[in-house]
């Protein structure tokens, strides 16, 4: 029986930038993973307060799993839009918007009694290939915008394994049209095959 449904029903959700059913959507794809005795890396680009951060922790111990869980963020809040990012229904995203300390997000996990995951602090554009492990078997990219999607996906990619799961944040938002833009360059340059989920893009590596 698949533990996300308990684990979103016991435990709240401490932002507003992902709701239950992205939630339920990111988790049951790294559940399905680890069910099927999956091993490797799980890194998430853009972490913001901890949220998701803090149920994939619960999930991984849930399941006795050794995976390393690497998280990285600026924690200094969005950066600049390029072209790309441009839309009419996102002008509440700007420069600094959606800032969380790392304190903030350090403190939200000593308050849930759980193990701190790898955190690096930086620019996913300050990011390289020697920061990202070598074994990825899942990674939540949440960058909001085109350049911050596109490091990401960049850095990711020659890390993942063969059945890998890449997951795309905003990729349906049209306040937020960058990521989809940067995701869809990605999956044509390296063939993939993007499935749109609630706000989000699914991808499963062969």
């Amino acid at each position: 029986m698949m533990i996300t449904p308990t684990l979103l029903k016991q435990f709240p959700i401490i932002s507003d930038q992902v709701d239950a059913k992205e939630l339920a959507v990111i988790l049951q794809e790294l559940e399905r993973l680890l069910v099927a005795n999956r091993h490797g890396s799980v890194v998430e680009f853009g972490c913001y307060s901890g949220t998701t951060s803090l149920f994939v922790r619960r999930l991984l111990d849930h399941y006795g799993s050794d995976s390393a869980f690497h998280v990285y963020d600026s924690f200094e809040g969005l950066p600049d839009k390029t072209e790309a990012d441009r839309s009419v229904v996102g002008d509440q995203f700007v420069a600094g918007a959606l800032k969380a300390p790392r304190r903030m997000f350090i403190e939200n996990f000593k308050k849930a009694g759980l193990q701190l995951p790898v955190i690096h602090k930086g620019w996913f554009s300050n990011v390289t290939t020697d920061d990202v492990p070598d074994d990825i078997m899942f990674a939540f990219l949440d960058g909001d915008y085109y350049e911050s999607i596109r490091d990401s996906l960049r850095l990711v990619t020659p890390k993942l394994q063969s059945g890998a799961v890449v997951i795309i944040d905003d990729y349906a938002s049209e306040a937020l049209p960058g990521a989809a833009k940067a995701a869809n360059q990605w999956a044509v340059a390296k063939g993939r095959h993007i499935q749109s989920i609630a706000s989000l893009g699914v991808v499963h590596i062969p």
